[in-house]
């Protein structure tokens, strides 16, 4: 059960992660090379954002 779980949320993370290069490309490839240019640290703090933001509504979903 707990696979079937693991796997939904991969499945649904490639999902989503897929939508802005198939709907637009020059749009996604002008995001990444403003990605590139940003420091470590910034790419760092914005990961963890979105790592707490994760967090939280993960709490309010399975509560």
């Amino acid at each position: 059960m707990p696979w079937t779980e693991i796997l939904t949320a991969c499945a649904l993370v490639l999902i989503i992660e897929g939508l802005l290069p198939f709907a637009a490309p020059g749009r996604y490839r002008q995001m990444v090379a403003e990605i590139v240019r940003l420091s470590d640290n910034h790419l760092r703090a914005t990961g963890l954002g979105i790592i707490v933001i994760g967090l939280i509504l993960l709490f309010f979903v399975r509560s």
